[in-house]
């Protein structure tokens, strides 16, 4: 079993306008609703490719009650999360059909109260006791500690389970010195973290500060990967174009279904970029077009960096 953590879940919501303009009425053409968060889009994908995935973190009112509604049923996929009195939050993204732009507006998420956090960390270390691999994604709801993750990294290496750490600022640069496995930053996360726009010498920085392996995700430029085996890069063989909501969660689940199986990293990165770039072409964010990743598997080029 894989198991996901997202502290502060969502429920995401699509808007679809003709065109998007300030200060206006807009018809909305579609409205999607599906149960989001970091680690819930990772196990969704990793569910989708066969794995038994388990989703934990928080889920509390009227929009954690959705969220759990719609998890369930899905193949592959168990519901671990943790009730909490407060209201899960909703991320709204509206997406311009003439210019393929999307525009993101986030919520904070609900207060965290100390017994809520208690009772997850309980949780959490019940389900290391049967994962095979890791992941801790997204931001962090307030109330909860700014050094949570790095707890949670601590706790799955003492259980031998690889982890996988997704999130920024703060978080992460604590996160970073508990040695995770890997650390999945964006450009300007790994630049935030390192002081350097350079993405090759920020990701050796970062893996100086205690990541074991460190994945860039460089949007069109693809992945570069600084591990213990080598550094790659690996690019999309053409400039996608879309709604990349989901993608780099996409990329998350790659490189996470590799460790389990322990793939070589450039199998773990082919198969990164490959489903980055299938959910930017799926029409609904956050799914990847299957097809086009299975074509995609065959052209991802992996080279030395």
């Amino acid at each position: 079993m894989i198991l996901t953590v997202t502290l502060n879940t969502a429920l995401d919501i699509t808007y679809r306008v003709r065109s998007l303009r300030p200060h206006a009425s807009h018809r909305v053409s579609e409205v999607i609703e599906r149960p989001g968060g970091k680690g819930v889009n990772v196990a969704r994908v990793l569910a989708a490719l066969g794995h038994e995935v388990t989703v934990t973190g928080f889920a509390g009112g009227g929009t954690g009650r959705t969220i759990r509604d719609r998890l369930t049923g899905t193949p592959g996929l168990t519901d671990a999360l943790v009730p909490v009195a407060g209201a899960t939050r909703r991320t709204i993204a509206v997406v311009d059909e003439l210019s393929g732009d999307t525009t993101q507006l986030n919520e904070p998420g609900p207060q965290i109260e100390p017994a809520e956090w208690g009772a997850f960390l309980d949780r959490y270390e019940e389900l290391l006791g049967g994962a095979s691999a890791v992941a801790l994604c997204g931001s962090l709801p307030p109330g909860v500690p700014v050094g949570a993750y790095a707890n949670l990294v601590r706790t799955a290496r003492s259980a031998g389970v690889p982890v996988l750490l997704d999130t920024s600022g703060e978080p992460l640069r604590r996160g970073v010195a508990a040695r995770p496995d890997i650390i999945k930053p964006n450009a300007d996360e790994l630049a935030e973290l390192t002081g350097s726009h350079d993405p090759l010498r920020a990701t050796q920085d970062a893996r100086r500060r205690g990541a074991r392996a460190v994945v860039a995700s460089l949007g069109p430029d693809g992945l570069l990967a600084v591990t213990p085996e080598g550094r790659w890069r690996a690019v999309p063989p053409a400039l996608e174009f879309g709604n990349p909501t989901g993608a780099g969660d996409a990329a998350v689940a790659g490189l996470l279904s590799g460790l389990p199986d322990q793939l070589p990293w450039p199998d773990r990165l082919t198969r990164a970029v490959a489903l980055s770039a299938a959910t930017v072409r799926s029409p609904t964010a956050g799914d990847f077009d299957r097809a086009a990743y299975e074509k995609l598997l065959a052209r991802v080029p992996v080279t030395a960096a």
